[in-house]
């Protein structure tokens, strides 16, 4: 898959900045965004700063996943338990609209299932680190914004006191996320997320526009967590993205870090299930990611505790240090930031998600691995069984999730000599 698609899919490069201002139409706002040119210094990468819905980005990941393994990806599938020994992992999983189980055997189960993994549980991997840093009620909605932020477009408004909270821009035109912070301690949550009216006034005090037209589409709240996994690998089972690693959204650093989990661990499966190289290659997938996860978890922390300064000051903000991305977090129980609009009004949910990724991500770039990847395509093929699932390409371990998944399911994808439930 290219990036080209997800770029068209994206905004456009001319509104990837920082907004801050005390309201979407504050006339002293300041547009900040990350150097440009090779006299700031030129970007490390072919593929520069990206903000893309990821109702848009999985529709793409799916498609391509599906091109590479027709029969390979199954929704509605959640995975049960699992077991394992020398040789490989027993896992059952039940298919949620039947009810009926499968049993799956593979050489190695990778969990890519997000922050509340049950891959890991089940393993006996620990988390370290703090959790309830921050909560957010996330609101998605529809209003005519596009003529007033036209000469301010940007990927994430942070708003300075008197505001509150941030927006999120979808297509900078009629789709956004609007976050508000609250107290779980102190605000009666529940109720607000049940009062149609309520939250639409929230959003029309945080845009400064009285009179603005606000269709109110979802709402989900999220708890900010700095979490980072004990260990990638309990014998078989290893651990991918979020499910390794809890990362505050401020940066937008989240979803790289999981590919790059990914690239890094993909090649090396391939390999070792093709035989030309040993188990011991594995070990170096810890070796080699958990530091950077550290190191992406500070900085993240960072830019949190700097983007909380910012907002009770009036000057203009640092772009979010280690690259652009929204700060924003998630509008959903899934790692999807925006899900399709519901026919029906918003449910009352009020279980707290901690953020699986946020929206603006930006994709990495990095050659060589490819052959190895390529040849980790036709490595991994199903065995005989109620799950012969044909191919499936490794590189997309932490890439899938299912959408609307109003009850918590998870996406399995058994293939083979790898299991990977995302």
């Amino acid at each position: 898959m290219r990036f080209g698609g997800i770029r068209r899919a994206g905004l456009p490069a001319s509104q990837i900045f920082f907004y801050r201002g005390r309201s979407l139409v504050d006339p002293d706002f300041v547009r900040t965004g990350l150097p440009d040119g090779p006299a700031q210094g030129a970007e490390p990468t072919p593929s520069p700063g990206l903000a893309c819905p990821q109702n848009a980005l999985e529709a793409l990941l799916l498609r391509r996943a599906r091109q590479l393994a027709p029969d390979g990806v199954r929704f509605v599938t959640r995975l049960l338990s699992f077991s394992q020994d020398g040789d490989g992992v027993h896992a059952v999983v039940e298919e949620t609209n039947t009810g009926q189980r499968h049993a799956v055997r593979a050489d190695w189960l990778v969990g890519c299932d997000g922050a509340s993994s049950g891959v890991r549980s089940g393993a006996g991997i620990a988390m370290e680190g703090p959790t309830g840093l921050g909560h957010f009620l996330s609101i998605r909605f529809e209003a005519p914004l596009g003529d007033v932020v036209a000469e301010r477009a940007s990927a994430s408004y942070f708003l300075t006191e008197p505001g509150r909270g941030g927006f999120l821009a979808v297509d900078n035109d009629r789709h956004w996320i609007y976050q508000h912070p609250f107290d779980p301690q102190r605000d009666d949550i529940a109720d607000l997320m049940s009062d149609q009216l309520q939250l639409a006034q929230l959003v029309r005090e945080a845009a400064g526009l009285p009179n603005l037209e606000v269709t109110v589409q979802d709402t989900m709240t999220w708890r900010m967590d700095a979490q980072l996994a004990e260990t990638y690998r309990r014998s078989r089972v290893l651990i991918a993205g979020d499910a390794a690693h809890v990362i505050p959204p401020t940066g937008g650093h989240g979803m790289n870090t999981g590919i790059g989990d990914a690239d890094n661990l993909s090649w090396k499966l391939a390999a070792v299930t093709a035989g030309t190289a040993g188990q011991a290659l594995l070990d170096t997938y810890e070796s080699e990611r958990r530091p950077v996860a550290r190191q992406v978890i500070d900085l993240s922390l960072a830019n949190s505790r700097g983007a909380r300064r910012a907002t009770r000051r009036s000057r203009a903000p640092s772009p979010p240090r280690g690259g652009a991305g929204a700060f924003h977090g998630r509008a959903g129980p899934s790692a999807a930031s925006v899900r399709t609009a519901p026919t029906t009004p918003p449910t009352r949910r009020t279980r707290d998600f901690p953020p699986a990724t946020c929206a603006g991500a930006r994709l990495g770039s990095r050659k060589g691995n490819r052959s190895a990847a390529r040849s980790g395509v036709r490595a991994l093929r199903a065995r005989t069984g109620p799950f012969q699932c044909g191919r499936v390409a490794a590189g997309l371990l932490p890439g899938l999730v299912p959408m609307g998944a109003d009850k918590g399911w998870r996406l399995g994808i058994p293939a083979g000599p790898l299991a990977a439930v995302l």
